[in-house]
């Protein structure tokens, strides 16, 4: 069974600074097949988005909204991955959640994506 846990989250001030980290955790075989990991947001009464992925072959791409302010980074080795938020405004605020990308041949599950729980971000005035 995989295993994705995020930290990090908290209250911090507009224009403040937070990061996030996220590991996953599982079988040898099924985190060695893991081929990307990223993280999405979801703001009170909205849709889940993307924020910003990782590919184990240091591909990165980013929403637009946060560009320049966002940085992802990660050792996929360890399945490890971070989210460095600078700048944070108030329209960040939302539930974090951090995903993994593994192969259905290692890895147990009904879809190749699994995620953590997320981690609460308020940015406050």
């Amino acid at each position: 069974q995989v295993q994705v846990v995020e930290s990090g989250g908290g209250l911090v001030q507009a224009g403040g600074s937070l990061r996030l980290s996220c590991v996953a955790s599982g079988d040898s075989a099924c985190m060695s097949s893991i081929s990307g990991m990223g993280w999405y947001r979801q703001g009170p009464g909205k849709e889940r988005e993307l924020v910003a992925t990782i590919t184990s072959g240091g591909r990165i791409r980013y929403t637009d909204s946060v560009k320049g302010r966002f940085t992802i980074s990660g050792d996929m080795a360890k399945t490890t991955v971070y989210l460095q938020m600078d700048s944070l405004k108030r329209e960040d605020t939302a539930v974090y959640y951090c995903s993994a990308d593994g192969d259905l041949r290692y890895c147990q599950g009904f879809d190749d994506k699994f995620w953590g729980q997320g981690t609460q971000v308020t940015v406050s005035s």
